[in-house]
């Protein structure tokens, strides 16, 4: 059973990364659900095409959209 350093850290068993295709180096996202965590592994290209259907709004202009002001 794995177990966390003083780093915080876990090692993840070999055979649940080669079932999920993860290798050292690989970037992973881990979100929390209650009381658990749930690793992601990250692919490139996975969002590609997920805003396509947004149309912008050209009444804001690029400062007021990082800024949040959209009144």
């Amino acid at each position: 059973m794995p177990k966390v350093s003083s780093k915080r850290q876990v090692t993840l068993p070999i055979a649940g990364c080669e079932a999920l295709g993860i290798h050292p180096g690989d970037e992973v996202e881990i979100l929390r659900y209650g009381n658990q965590f749930n690793i992601i592994k990250k692919e490139v290209g996975a969002a590609a095409g997920m805003l396509k259907n947004i149309k912008p709004n050209k009444k804001v202009s690029d400062r007021e959209s990082l800024l949040g002001n959209f009144n």
